[in-house]
C-alpha cells in the first residue's frame, strides 16, 4: 500500500522547527525524575483520551507501587501501560510481530485477545460517542499491516511525517478489538524515539489529551477526503507544542537545581536579588551593594557568580553593566 498525502508548505515549516528544538533539547541535561514524570504524563493522557478515570496523582501513586482506590479495569490500563512504555522502545516499528507483542503488554488481561489481529468488524467512536469510521474488514487488517511497515521501512520521507502517516492508517485501519487509539500514539512515539531517542520521555500524548477534540476532528477529515494531509499537519503541530512545552520544563528544572545547589549565603544574596528583579527589569552593581550592604567589588563577584551558573544575564560595558534574570 502507498499512504495518501502532501507535502504543503505548513508541514516543512513545522518539521523545520521540530528539528531545531529538538536538537537543543537534546543537548540538555535531562534528569531522571523529569524522564520519570514525562512517562507518567504520556501514560496517563493517553488512557484518559480512552476515558480511563484515573488522575494524574492515581497514575503516579500505582506506578509507585502504592494502593491506589480506583476501577479495578482502570489500575490495569495503567500498569500495563506502564510495562508497555518500559519495553516498547527497544522494539522495531516496522516489524509486525514487535507490534502485536506491544498490543500484548498493553491489553493482556483487559481484553479476550490481546497480541491477535482482530476477527471481527470494529467502529471509530469520536469524543462523544459518535460512529465516525468503520475499521477495514478483519480479513485484510493483517495483510495491510504487513504492508503498511513495509512502506515504511522502505520509505525515505523525513521520519517526523512517517510517524504521523502510521499513526493516521493504524487508526484507519484499526487492527485490533481494542486498545487501537493507544497502539497508534504508542507506535508514532515509538518512530519518533528511532530518529532521536529524546522522544523516549516527551509526552507528545498529553497535548494530544489537551486538544482531543482537534485530533478526532483532524482524523474525520483525513479519512472523508482518503488523504492524510490534515492529520499530519495536526501532529506535527502537536509534536511541536510538546517539545516548547518539554523546554519550558527542563528550563524550569535546571534553575531550579542550581539554585537548590547554592550555598546558604549564595542562596541568601541570590533571592534578593531574584526579589528585587520580579519587580524591576534590571540591576546594577550599584543596587545590589545597596540591597545587599556588600562592598562594590563584593557585589560584583555575586553577580558574576549568579551569571556564571545561569541564573542571570549581564549587558552592557563594565561601568554600564546590568543584570536581568535568564
Amino acid at each position: 500500500m502507498r499512504p495518501n498525502y502532501r507535502i504543503t508548505t505548513q508541514m516543512l515549516n513545522l518539521v523545520q522547527r521540530i528539528s531545531v528544538l529538538t536538537t537543543e533539547l537534546s543537548f540538555e541535561k535531562r534528569e531522571l525524575h523529569l524522564r520519570k514524570e514525562n512517562r507518567i504524563r504520556s501514560i496517563q493522557s493517553s488512557l484518559a483520551i480512552e476515558n480511563n478515570s484515573l488522575t494524574l496523582e492515581q497514575v503516579t501513586g500505582i506506578i509507585a507501587g502504592d494502593r491506589v482506590l480506583g476501577p479495578p479495569k482502570d489500575i490495569h490500563e495503567v500498569q500495563n501501560a506502564y510495562e508497555a512504555y518500559e519495553r516498547v522502545f527497544k522494539l522495531d516499528p516496522y516489524d509486525v510481530e514487535d507490534f502485536l507483542l506491544a498490543h500484548y503488554l498493553l491489553t493482556n488481561g483487559l481484553v479476550k485477545h490481546p497480541g491477535r489481529f482482530r476477527s471481527g468488524d470494529v467502529g471509530v467512536y469520536d469524543s462523544i460517542g459518535t460512529v465516525v469510521h468503520i475499521g477495514a474488514r478483519p480479513q485484510f487488517v493483517p495483510e495491510l499491516i504487513r504492508e503498511l511497515f513495509q512502506w515504511a521501512r522502505e520509505s525515505q520521507i523525513s521520519d517526523i511525517v512517517k510517524s504521523c502517516i502510521v499513526h493516521f492508517e493504524l487508526e484507519i485501519i484499526h487492527p485490533f478489538e481494542d486498545g487501537n487509539g493507544r497502539m497508534g500514539r504508542l507506535w508514532q512515539s515509538l518512530i519518533l524515539s528511532k530518529w532521536n531517542r529524546l522522544f523516549e520521555w516527551v509526552p507528545i500524548e498529553s497535548v494530544i489529551y489537551e486538544h482531543q477534540q482537534g485530533y478526532y476532528d483532524a482524523l474525520t477529515i483525513s479519512n472523508t477526503t482518503n488523504d492524510s494531509t490534515a492529520f499530519i499537519e495536526f501532529m506535527l503541530q502537536d509534536i511541536l507544542e510538546t517539545l516548547e512545552n518539554y523546554k519550558i520544563r527542563v528550563n524550569k528544572g535546571t534553575v531550579r537545581n542550581i539554585v537548590t545547589d547554592l550555598k546558604p549565603r549564595e542562596l541568601e544574596l541570590y533571592q534578593i536579588i531574584e526579589a528585587y528583579l520580579k519587580k524591576n527589569q534590571q540591576i546594577t552593581n550599584s543596587d545590589a551593594k545597596a540591597l545587599t550592604g556588600l562592598s562594590a567589588a563584593t557585589a560584583r563577584r555575586y553577580l558574576k557568580r549568579f551569571v556564571d551558573l545561569g541564573l542571570l544575564q549581564v549587558t552592557g560595558s563594565t561601568r554600564d553593566r546590568v543584570y536581568k534574570l535568564k
